[in-house]
């Protein structure tokens, strides 16, 4: 049954080993996340800077949000532009997870530079340093498995053009929910406030929402091993990133409206 369904949506796994092993840690370690953000223990950008940091007597090593933001993308950015000079072929799939995983993450750093609005919280060293490599090493393999399956016979369901759509409405949802947040503070207003407008009233992540119907539509374009398995991972880490968000405003604002939940509206 398994075997049935990956031929039905899913590239043949190309004879490198490197593919399927990356495919592995990539899941496990993202979703490994993901349990742990439910479980308390935080990756420290944002406002979830100083929750773990009283908890360690090791000096950390702090990052200016801007500059911790940029550290964060821009290797998966400069990854994406490259793929173009490293696989320059005709191919429309390739071409197509190519340039958007690049849009994906030139969003990102246009966001970053004139977009967020930052608190006082900034991000640490060694957080900064483990999402980026995640990020940069997600991008650099998903496209290199793509590249690899160049001959090998097409799924028998094409999700390529229902993923363009869906990667539309994430990269549209997410920006604009990104300026609703960004909207909440004037330049000197460092402190956090309940969001309001657009799904925020439903969720308190909705740019996870987002972000999660984005990652779909690549893997709907890809439609490789890798694709799936990061794709999944981010879904798991997101989930967890969004239950702690949650949690986080229920203990700072006695106000916090119970309805609204995490990520997905009336569900969850």
């Amino acid at each position: 049954m398994a075997s049935m369904l990956s031929r039905l949506i899913i590239f043949p796994t190309p004879p490198s080993m490197i593919v399927p092993v990356m495919s592995v840690v990539s899941l496990v370690a993202i979703a490994g996340l993901g349990v742990s953000e439910i479980l308390g223990k935080h990756l420290q950008y944002s406002k979830f800077w100083n929750l773990n940091s009283a908890k360690s007597s090791r000096k950390q090593i702090q990052l200016s949000s801007r500059t911790g933001m940029l550290v964060l993308y821009v290797p998966a950015f400069l990854s994406g532009v490259a793929s173009f000079v490293l696989y320059p072929n005709h191919d429309l799939r390739l071409f197509l997870v190519k340039a958007t995983l690049t849009i994906h993450f030139f969003k990102r750093v246009i966001e970053v530079l004139c977009v967020h609005k930052y608190s006082t919280s900034g991000v640490v060293l060694d957080s900064a340093i483990l999402i980026s490599s995640s990020y940069f090493s997600a991008t650099s393999t998903m496209i290199y498995g793509q590249y690899l399956t160049q001959g090998f016979p097409e799924p028998q369901l094409d999700l390529k053009y229902p993923g363009i759509l869906l990667f539309m409405l994430g990269t549209f949802g997410n920006f604009y929910h990104h300026q609703v947040l960004a909207s909440l503070r004037t330049n000197d207003d460092k402190e956090y406030k309940i969001p309001k407008g657009g799904l925020f009233d439903l969720v308190i992540c909705p740019h996870y929402l987002f972000e999660v119907l984005g990652f779909i539509g690549i893997f709907f374009i890809s439609q490789t091993l890798y694709s799936f398995c990061f794709t999944l991972g981010t879904i798991v880490y997101l989930i967890g990133r969004s239950y702690a968000t949650r949690r986080w405003y229920l203990s700072k604002f006695e106000d916090f409206p119970k309805d609204v939940k995490a990520l997905i509206p009336f569900v969850f």
